[in-house]
């Protein structure tokens, strides 16, 4: 029953996949690359907190909330990213102006399968080429420090990094392992601010 409901679900979700390819006109997403992003997801999920069905539900209203908002602007599109955790929509990224940062909310929750948007964009009129590099530094050495902690289930930990400022989305395991998450943020130069966006595991109601 498992097995079909889960066939069911894939069914659904490749024709989105497919639609989303040719809206970005990317000749090399082809239906191998399709299989392997949606296997990859599923199997992706067996280690995670959230199941296979949830991973897929997540994904599914990534996909959707990323074509609203390339609908909407390509610009838009291009200036935000979207994470998604059990509905939990976390928008970042750096626009011009505030009406950009609330049209991105509201296309959130105009998007089906979301159950909270959570909105950390940031308003600017420029972006740094060295800012973005120091970023991407931070989030990669983040990555790793977590991924190289036997202690932390990294697989459950979406992060970003927006001017200096790490955001976390996800389930912790327990409190402790959240603390050691933060703590290795924390030791990484360059980091001016942490955000956390993380639920405990144990404090979720079913």
């Amino acid at each position: 029953m498992q097995a079909k409901r889960r066939a069911s679900r894939y069914s659904k979700l490749f024709p989105m996949l497919f639609g989303w390819c040719a809206v970005l006109a990317l000749p090399a997403c082809t239906l191998q690359g399709t299989l392997i992003g949606a296997g990859a997801t599923a199997g992706i999920a067996v280690v995670q907190e959230r199941g296979t069905d949830d991973a897929l539900d997540d994904l599914s209203t990534k996909l959707r909330l990323n074509a609203k908002l390339l609908e909407e602007d390509e610009a838009l599109f291009a200036d935000i990213s979207t994470h998604v955790v059990e509905g939990r929509v976390l928008l970042l990224g750096v626009v011009s102006h505030p009406e950009d940062r609330l049209t991105a909310a509201r296309l959130a929750w105009q998007t089906e399968g979301v159950v909270e948007v959570i909105n950390e964009i940031h308003v600017e009129s420029e972006t740094s080429f060295s800012q973005a590099s120091k970023d991407l530094y931070i989030t990669t050495s983040l990555r790793t420090r977590l991924m190289g902690d036997q202690e932390v289930a990294a697989v459950n930990y979406s992060l970003e990094t927006v001017r200096g400022t790490i955001y976390l989305l996800g389930i912790a395991q327990n409190k402790d392992e959240l603390v050691r998450v933060i703590s290795h943020a924390r030791d990484i130069s360059g980091v001016r601010n942490i955000v956390t966006h993380v639920k405990d595991k144990n404090d979720q109601t079913r």
